[in-house]
């Protein structure tokens, strides 16, 4: 593939983060989010990088953000260069299609996981003991079905290592109780919203996972939205339950992983270019289905 390839980013600004995918810069008060085009798993980053990833979860993001600002407030200023401060426009190579000028918050510890399916770790847990990050579930769920009502299953931010499966009740602890009722509140909300229009454009989402900040004393939704890196995207066409589903997320290259019986700790394997291209095509593709325009970002 001859697609352009961004792995790191190098702009005259305060880098605060370099994360497993987003390299983040202190701009004028406010936040720079650049994705690139690494890509994690096992929450490991992985030697290969997939090309326009970072392409794809920036638009997919600003489609998601766009879509729902009306319910719930987010952090965004513009995903546009030319708004963007001068001193940065002479990198608009590294930043145009991938990067969003955001609003800083402080940032609430708390993963936001909604799961609509039973997929995944929630799977793994159902059948090891029919719980579901603690909570007690029917014993004739199959794998891959819809749950009666999305699940709220937060999860603690660790800065290294896995995140930490939390109930409601500890999270109140945490954050208190009128923030951990606003955050399940919102991501409830947005999970409904966008589950049923991505449904009617042949998508799926299993589950997903939301950040959120404070801003001048509001919680607004930050970081990701509902992409193929913080998402479970699924055919809705060839949707069935009690089977594993086919999907547009990173789960391809999850799978890859285990079928060669990678231990998840020991130095990641390099991708061979068939899964590399794959994933590019399911990032795309998902793009594509969800926003109903061509992925064509020269």
């Amino acid at each position: 593939m001859n697609a352009p390839i961004i792995v790191n980013t190098e702009i005259p600004a305060k880098i605060l983060n370099k994360g497993k995918v987003r390299d983040i810069y202190e701009v004028d008060h406010n936040l720079l989010l650049v994705a690139t085009d690494r890509i994690s798993a096992f929450d490991v980053v992985l030697p290969n990088p997939i090309p326009l990833k970072g392409v794809c979860l920036t638009q997919l993001s600003k489609f998601w953000f766009d879509y729902t600002k009306k319910n719930v407030p987010n952090h965004v200023i513009s995903t546009d260069v030319d708004e963007f401060p001068e001193e940065l426009k002479e990198y608009r190579k590294q930043l145009t299609y991938r990067s969003m000028l955001v609003k800083k918050t402080k940032v609430i510890p708390i993963e936001c996981i909604v799961r609509g399916y039973i997929s995944g770790s929630a799977w793994s847990s159902y059948k090891k003991d029919g719980t579901v990050c603690g909570m007690k579930l029917p014993g004739s769920l199959q794998e891959s079905e819809q749950f009666p009502e999305p699940l709220f299953t937060p999860s603690t931010k660790a800065k290294s290592g896995h995140d930490i499966n939390i109930s409601l009740p500890e999270m109140k602890k945490l954050v208190g109780s009128d923030v951990a009722n606003k955050l399940k509140d919102y991501s409830l909300k947005i999970y409904n919203i966008a589950a049923e229009y991505a449904r009617k454009r042949g998508i799926i989402i299993a589950d997903t996972k939301f950040e959120f900040g404070k801003y001048h004393n509001e919680i607004i939704w930050i970081d990701e939205a509902l992409t193929p890196d913080s998402s479970r995207f699924w055919h809705a066409d060839s949707y069935q339950p009690g089977v594993p589903q086919q999907s547009f997320d990173k789960q391809y290259v999850r799978d890859y992983l285990n079928s060669i019986r990678w231990d998840h700790n020991s130095t990641p394997p390099n991708l061979p270019q068939q899964v590399i291209n794959e994933t590019t095509k399911k990032y795309q593709e998902a793009y594509e289905k969800i926003t109903g325009k061509k992925f064509h970002f020269p």
